[in-house]
């Protein structure tokens, strides 16, 4: 029987060297004249493992990593393809502690699927969320997501089911549904992993989404510096288009739905929905003044609904498993489950899809395993650049939208940063207010103009120049860009500089010039 050998293609494989162990397996594979085959799955998210290859046994797949091309001969002359003892072998892949812990809902076929294997996603419960929506009427779809408690997961959390229902009502000849996966937030890549691991998931969503508010076109905005999850998503759309799952009869149903990929610049500002539907216009990405609203007129003018990859990927397991199944994980107004991606100066980087509600310190701590310098953690940034920083102090805050907001933070993309000991503070303060400066569209003063004079004021705050002075005028420049600017850039760019300023002062202490004479 034909053994299979697992190599991801996900990007951070890719990076690590995953194309040349698939290249030294293929020759081993040749060279002994064995019975196997290899497929290019996407990544399980343990990056610190990565490449992770894995072979199909009797006993389930058996995980190795992380592997470089010179082990592949070492590993074959161990019984690899039967599972065979190996310093690199870990075990069962399911039963790797980091897997095991999860709950996954979104991410369940990422890294099990041959990505563009329409079979592959059949096997594993795909498209029957479509089949079940096809079943119903448009009210009862958005009904459905509405009472499943899904919301955003683009970071604003707004309830999914109320923009789909604003969308469905809205009057005009032609809707559009546009997935928002310009992923520019540092530390974040569950987008990308979606796109690259399990395509056809974000497709069923996208074609669920036409379905419950009368939308026949869709289109995936996403970034240049993608070009895997573009190659990936582009591949699937054709697969889906010939097996008729897009296309102006979806599966059959004489209602039609298709999609396409648009590829931006990598503005950061894009990642706001209006500024993205006007680089998806061929207009610069400059922010829209609200309202009116996207849903009411978007794309072209037209109602537009604008969701996240992972929102619209999550659809599918609600209407296979019931908004009920759903509904029942998380806590307070935040159900279902969220990818958190841990980054940065960290043991155990990578994706972890849980309910919501674990508590900071378990997610650094426990699931991490702390910073890879081994050197105590100083700071948490959860929610992207513009996110607040966290000190241990406040590690017991449930992942949760409403909790972080009670303590002044942002969950976001639920991109975790950690950072050890060594960091300085104001230093990443003053990053925040450059990368707002540098990021801002300038339609409007406060984020233009604001962000400017923060990296001034910052940096005469390092020096020593008045130090109280300045301190005090970096916070009123931060309330004016948080409740003056036209969007999230400007607004949410207070997040981080305020909580250095507010959790670390010891990094803002003045520092005396020292005099020319010296």
């Amino acid at each position: 029987m034909t053994v299979t050998i697992f190599v991801p293609r996900d990007a951070a494989a890719l990076a690590l060297g995953a194309d040349k162990v698939a290249a030294a397996m293929g020759s081993e594979i040749l060279s002994r004249g064995l019975d196997a085959r290899i497929v290019r799955n996407g990544s399980r998210g343990m990056f610190w493992l990565e490449p992770l290859v894995e072979v199909r046994t009797e006993q389930g797949r058996i995980a190795y990593g992380p592997v470089k091309p010179s082990d592949v001969a070492g590993l074959f002359d161990a019984g690899f393809l039967t599972g065979g003892e190996h310093p690199l072998c870990l075990g069962l892949t399911k039963e790797i502690p980091f897997l095991r812990q999860q709950t996954r809902l979104t991410f369940a076929r990422c890294g099990v699927t041959d990505p563009l294997s329409l079979e592959d996603y059949r096997k594993c419960q795909g498209l029957t969320g479509l089949q079940r929506a096809l079943a119903m009427s448009a009210p009862e779809i958005v009904q459905a997501v509405t009472d499943s408690g899904l919301r955003g997961r683009g970071g604003a959390g707004f309830p999914t089911g109320i923009k789909w229902k604003t969308v469905a009502e809205a009057p005009g000849p032609q809707k559009y549904i546009v997935c928002n996966a310009d992923e520019g937030d540092s530390g974040t890549f569950a987008d990308r992993m979606i796109m690259e691991g399990d395509p056809f998931v974000l497709i069923e969503g996208m074609v669920i989404a036409g379905l419950a508010t009368g939308a026949t076109k869709g289109y995936i905005y996403t970034r240049s510096e993608y070009p895997h999850a573009i190659q990936t998503m582009n591949a699937a759309i054709e697969v889906a288009r010939e097996a008729g799952i897009l296309g102006p009869s979806v599966v059959g149903s004489g209602r039609a739905f298709d999609m396409e990929v648009r590829a931006g610049a990598g503005a950061y500002v894009c990642g706001e929905e209006t500024s993205l539907l006007n680089s998806l216009e061929g207009k610069r990405g400059i922010v829209r003044a609200k309202p009116p609203l996207p849903a009411l007129k978007g794309f072209l003018g037209r109602p537009t609904v604008v969701n996240n990859v992972i929102s619209l990927a999550s659809v599918p397991i609600i209407l296979n498993r019931g908004l009920e199944f759903y509904r029942d994980f998380g806590m307070g107004r935040s159900r279902g489950t969220i990818p958190i991606q841990i980054a940065g100066n960290v043991r155990h980087g990578g994706l972890f899809e849980a309910a919501f509600g674990l508590t900071l310190g378990q997610i650094v701590d426990e699931i991490g395993g702390g910073t890879a310098t081994g050197r105590p953690v100083k700071a948490v940034q959860v929610g992207g650049p513009l996110g607040a920083f966290f000190p241990r102090a406040l590690f017991d805050t449930p992942f949760d939208y409403e909790a972080f907001a009670a303590k002044d933070g942002l969950i976001g993309h639920a991109g975790v940063v950690v950072f050890d000991d060594t960091a300085d503070m104001l230093r990443q303060a003053r990053f925040a207010m450059e990368f707002c400066a540098i990021e801002s569209c300038g339609k409007c003063t406060p984020c233009r103009i604001g962000s400017t004079r923060g990296v001034e004021t910052a940096d005469r705050i390092a020096q020593g120049i008045e130090p109280e002075k300045n301190k005090a005028l970096l916070a009123d420049l931060c309330n004016t860009m948080k409740f003056g600017s036209l969007c999230a850039l400007g607004g949410f760019t207070p997040y981080p500089v305020m909580s250095a300023m507010t959790h670390f002062p010891e990094d803002f202490a003045p520092t005396p010039l020292v005099e020319a004479a010296e």
